[in-house]
Order: structure tokens, then sequence, then C-alpha cells
């Protein structure tokens, strides 16, 4: 049996409440969970990326025909609900 498959089988075998405190710690446990982490590697990636591309023009383009569809971001959008 393999690491991953011990840990899986571990995993599997927790109470909810500590499957849900490691669903809490798993960004300590592995940052390349951490979103923050993931966007960086997304702009720091310097091959394009025709789909996020795509995504960006077409927000884009709504926001030219309809920008009252967008709320308005504020800065408490940002806080963590921890």
């Amino acid at each position: 049996m393999s690491s991953l498959q011990e840990i899986e089988r571990a995993i599997s075998a927790l109470s909810p409440a500590d499957r849900a405190r490691l669903v809490k710690d798993l960004p300590t446990l592995l940052p390349e969970l951490d979103g923050d982490a993931a966007w960086e590697r997304i702009i720091r990636n310097p091959a394009p990326s025709a789909k996020l591309s795509a995504l960006v023009d077409a927000v884009d383009a709504e926001y030219g025909k309809n920008p009252n569809v967008f709320p308005e971001i504020k800065e408490s959008d940002f806080d963590r609900n921890t």
C-alpha cells in the first residue's frame, strides 16, 4: 500500500469534527492550496492561457454592455470568514 493510500484511508476514518479541523488546517499543511499562492502562480505564468483570456474578454464585453450588473467591490469583500 502506498503512503497516499494510507493517508486517504486515515482521512476517511476521521470523525466529522476531525475532518472539519483537517479542512481548516490543510492550507497550512499544503501551501499550494492557498488561494493567494494559486493566483500568484497564474499571474507569474508566462505561458498564454486561451481559456483565461476568453473569460476575461467575455466579462469585459459584458461589463461594457451592462456595467450595473456588476456589484461594486468593497474592501470588506476581501475579509476572510475565519
